[in-house]
């Protein structure tokens, strides 16, 4: 799995999900759940006896998190965090040995859960009652229900920066590292400027930005699978602006994508849209070159051996 991959699957990713398996499994029993993975599991009641016949009533979005609505007030909860995938077989369908978490069998087929990675983060949880389910929301708004003056005020409350802002659960639901990189890169705005210091025409900008680009992407996904389930949900587009792009022409100026590396996470961003034409130190490079770190945008021609 690249690099750019090991993303979690956002609000355009799992809207497409959703809506796969809404022509799928919606009125449809789930007959039972196989558990290939013990830890995969998260919670003890309702036992996985209590849900087995359960007939699907809805599906949803909480965050970054599947819901599958059963009768008798039941509810699967599925969080595919970094490296969880879903994909759609024929009823029956075995769970892989080396990644599968967790098969779903239902009348019309069985979801198979599976998990790339090793540290196994992706989970499930069984739920009773929609009390119990709102635990399990962190609290973020959602961008596309929201009118620009809620999404401002909950912005200027946050005094992280804009890109930790946007992917923060508890501020704003379903955006993530890949997304808030096209939403920044289209809005103009740093992912290092401080949300309590955005102004009023930045504000609009930004919501702008968030809905334009969470809807396109929605639309795009949408697209690439047609009527198959989709089963390459990646962090990666060749259609993507900024995220992933490190070194390619950005698609508005020309000037070549940036990135930060922290951690498991990069942000790419243009220096000459996002930052007045500053190039924004990254932590390991700008420690290996110490003077040579270009400062501006037009600098960059002239460091010599700096490898991503």
């Amino acid at each position: 799995m690249r690099k750019d991959d090991r993303t979690v699957p956002e609000l355009p990713d799992l809207t497409v999900y959703i809506e796969h398996l809404d022509r799928r499994v919606v009125g449809e029993r789930l007959l039972d759940i196989r558990l290939a993975s013990p830890f995969v599991l998260r919670s003890v009641s309702p036992a996985i006896e209590e849900v087995r016949g359960a007939r699907v009533t809805g599906l949803r979005r909480l965050a970054k998190q599947l819901v599958f609505g059963l009768e008798h007030d039941l509810f699967v909860v599925v969080h595919l965090m970094i490296s969880g995938r879903l994909r759609w077989y024929e009823k029956g369908r075995a769970v892989p040995k080396r990644s599968g978490l967790a098969a779903f069998d239902f009348s019309t087929g069985t979801l198979i859960f599976t998990e790339a990675s090793k540290k196994k983060r992706a989970s499930l949880r069984l739920v009773r009652g929609q009390e119990a389910l709102a635990d399990l929301d962190p609290g973020g708004l959602e961008v596309l229900d929201i009118d620009p003056v809620a999404f401002r005020t909950r912005l200027r409350a946050s005094s992280h920066t804009l890109k930790r802002t946007l992917t923060d659960q508890r501020i704003f639901a379903g955006i993530g590292n890949a997304y808030s990189d096209e939403i920044l890169l289209h809005a103009g705005l740093s992912p290092f400027k401080r949300a309590r210091d955005v102004d009023d025409e930045e504000a609009e900008r930004l919501y702008a930005a968030c809905r334009r680009t969470l809807t396109e992407w929605v639309r795009i996904l949408r697209g690439k699978a047609g009527d198959e389930f989709p089963d390459k949900v990646t962090a990666f587009h060749d259609e993507m602006a900024a995220h992933g792009k490190y070194r390619q022409p950005c698609p508005v100026c020309g000037a070549p994508i940036q990135r930060i590396v922290h951690a498991e996470n990069e942000s790419n961003y243009c220096a000459r849209c996002q930052t007045g034409g500053r190039v924004l130190a990254d932590r390991s490079l700008s420690r290996l070159l110490r003077d040579a770190w270009p400062k501006r945008i037009e600098e960059l021609e002239g460091v010599k051996g700096v490898r991503g």
